[in-house]
């Protein structure tokens, strides 16, 4: 069943991840700066409407639908979360009705934060309906909408970009695509909806499962967006589109490496917490965190010594400068936020305390609003940059220390120490080969910084790569090990 998940899914992670840098090559070009900037002040805050007031919803359908199916209750399970969630869907549409006609905003600003909420309705009720199909094991149905929402959204996207809808066109893409999707994907749930009735006992339930789990998650996307919000206060919506497109250009590469490292690591955690006691989780989790150390280390490093010519090839010119700027300490700060996200609290999901997440999620977003508001006023762009990666920073050494207290995963210090100065000698490999500028100078420092670093961890072995090495290599020789 795992295989079949991890197969049935790879589609939906390849478009994603095409349909995601794509964005940042298309929309950074097609769209004037202000524009992007205002697309992307409009995206964080869609993204921030969705978790607070409907994510709830979607984990809920996640988390009951299988315990209430088998229990025969699947109808008021229905009946009471699209209920629910056509409520707060038009007490949504009321509030931003009046907001947006009050706001002292541009126009084309409001448009783009309107296309936004309507994206969010759409795109929300679609994922209640795509919730329901993931614990059903309907993986293939799952995928196959998943894929068409994301590249038919970008792809309507572009169009609208192209006939003059400025910052709304990426957004309103994306939710022309899902509201499509709808037709086919909402008349079967709505019918067991309607077979079913609200009942306010269960929704309790439902929502305080829900509500928790969506506080965490709103914790971690104000952490990550808040500073747009400030730049635009304090600068321009152009200075939050160089900040947004060299964020997301940094921010998804590494999320793609440790996003494919943990689909592996917390099903192995779990299972040797589970089958081995606290001792076979120190070794699987130990071994984990080598490898996502040997990878994602000289990963974080190589992003931010290509960060000139990798702008100059992904980026609008218009933006290109700035966003190189952005992206070597976005490259230090998803490091970081990957690390603790899927390692270090691994311990709270696993000792089951998950106000200890909270907690680590909570200290480095409300640090981030402060840094954000003393640094951005003096420094702009740089400001918003620096006091992102001071609070991912001191979020990893938050959650460090709340892993402490919770349950000890063991941190490899010397696998660190020669993945650092295995990094480091390729970084001075990089910086001595010349700058050529676009495409050559990618492909130039990303192959040489790649084989220095790999003969580097293997004369170092660190990790045990070169151990690991020599036994597959004897393994597929026949030999011992």
């Amino acid at each position: 069943m795992l295989l079949k998940g991890v197969l049935g899914y790879l589609p939906v992670q390849i478009v994603q991840a095409v349909a995601g840098f794509g964005a940042i090559v298309v929309f950074t070009r097609l769209l004037s700066p202000a524009d992007y900037g205002a697309y992307a002040l409009a995206f964080s805050l869609a993204g921030l409407i969705q978790t607070a007031c409907l994510t709830w919803i979607e984990a809920a359908m996640a988390r009951f639908y299988v315990a209430e199916s088998e229990r025969g209750d699947k109808a008021a399970l229905y009946g009471s979360l699209y209920r629910a969630f056509f409520a707060v869907s038009a007490a949504l549409v009321l509030i931003a009705a009046v907001a947006l006609t009050l706001a002292p905003i541009s126009t084309g600003l409001k448009l783009a934060i309107g296309s936004s909420l309507a994206a969010v309705i759409a795109r929300s009720l679609l994922k209640v309906a795509q919730e329901r199909r993931r614990a059903a094991g309907e993986v293939r149905g799952f995928a196959v909408y998943d894929v068409i929402q994301t590249g038919g959204g970008f792809l309507l996207g572009v169009v609208f970009a192209l006939i003059g809808w400025g910052a709304a066109a990426p957004i309103a893409g994306f939710g022309a695509a899902s509201a499509v999707l709808l037709f086919w994907a909402l008349p079967g749930e709505w019918k067991e909806a309607k077979a079913g009735a609200l009942e306010t006992a269960k929704l309790k339930g439902y929502a305080a499962y829900g509500l928790p789990l969506a506080a965490s998650l709103l914790m971690s996307l104000a952490l990550a967006s808040t500073d747009r919000f400030v730049l635009a206060a304090y600068m321009n919506t152009a200075a939050v589109g160089a900040y947004h497109a060299g964020y997301s250009l940094s921010n998804r590469s590494l999320d793609i490496i440790f996003l494919w490292l943990g689909m592996a690591s917390s099903p192995a955690t779990v299972a040797a917490l589970e089958r081995g006691g606290e001792a076979a989780l120190r070794r699987t989790a130990g071994h984990q965190a080598a490898l996502m150390l040997l990878i994602t280390v000289p990963a974080a490093v190589g992003l931010a010594l290509v960060s000139a010519p990798l702008c100059q090839l992904m980026v609008g010119p218009a933006l290109a400068a700035d966003a190189a700027r952005v992206t070597p300490w976005i490259a230090a700060s998803a490091l970081f936020a990957g690390l603790s996200t899927h390692y270090l609290h691994t311990a709270f999901t696993l000792s089951k305390k998950p106000r200890n997440q909270l907690i680590a999620i909570a200290v480095p977003a409300l640090a981030n609003l402060a840094l954000t508001l003393i640094l951005i006023p003096r420094f702009g762009l740089m400001g918003a940059v620096w006091a992102t990666t001071a609070s991912y920073a001191l979020g990893m050494l938050v959650s460090y220390g709340l892993m402490r207290r919770s349950l000890v995963l063991p941190v490899p210090w010397g696998t660190l120490a020669r993945v650092a100065a295995a990094s480091a000698l390729m970084a001075a490999v990089i910086l001595r080969l010349p700058a050529l500028g676009g495409l050559p100078e990618l492909l130039l420092k990303a192959s040489v910084g790649g084989l220095v670093y790999t003969l580097a961890a293997l004369a170092l072995d660190a990790g045990g790569a070169r151990s690991e090495g020599v036994k597959l290599l004897r393994g597929l020789k026949g030999a011992p090990a």
